[in-house]
């Protein structure tokens, strides 16, 4: 029997932290462990949009480490993890990955995801994109980062918000590489 997959959460300031919380909470339902690590805005939006303290987002986590514990396990490649996501990821935390500055554990976790060859997706959220947020999309991309903007699909002919979310977040999930996930595919007209 596989090992369960282990995945690092992060979650920014950007607006639609029901995408981060969506996440731990089927990632949950799939026997993964994960780590989550919000950074303090992050924790504001979760509690703003979801109504969510820190506390209870932390419960949805296997482990969670606050921002600033820069000496947390998560911080180092030789502690064993298959991917991470960043959901959302806002446009500071895309400059800071795209350009290597892991001044917290998020931003540094990340890093570590691309120096060690793991899958790292990023829920960008900002519309509309200017050339600085562009040029740092095409600069993860280029380092092996996944930019997934969490754009809903309309074929499935969704009902919900939920449905839309839910849609996204297993479309992630197997981003992610996690075998058990069920999004719901294409099967032509």
């Amino acid at each position: 029997m596989a090992p369960p997959p282990r995945v690092v959460v992060g979650i920014t300031g950007a607006s639609g932290a029901v995408y981060g919380v969506r996440l731990l909470e089927r990632l949950r339902s799939l026997g993964a462990h994960t780590h989550v690590v919000a950074t303090s805005a992050g924790v504001l939006n979760v509690h703003h949009e979801l109504g969510l303290d820190r506390g209870a987002l932390e419960a949805l986590a296997s482990e969670s480490h606050a921002a600033g514990d820069i000496g947390a396990c998560i911080a180092s490649g030789s502690y064993r993890t298959d991917a991470m996501v960043v959901a959302p990821c806002s446009m500071k935390s895309l400059a800071a990955i795209a350009h290597g500055f892991g001044d917290n554990l998020l931003t540094r976790a990340a890093d570590v995801t691309l120096k060690e060859r793991r899958r790292l997706v990023l829920m960008v959220r900002e519309t509309p994109f200017n050339l600085a947020h562009l040029r740092n999309m095409t600069a993860v991309t280029e380092m092996g980062a996944v930019v997934f903007p969490p754009l809903p699909a309309f074929y499935h002919r969704p009902q919900t918000i939920a449905e839309l979310v839910d849609d996204t977040v297993e479309r992630v999930i197997e981003m992610l590489g996690v075998s058990s996930a069920e999004p719901r595919r294409w099967t032509g007209l």
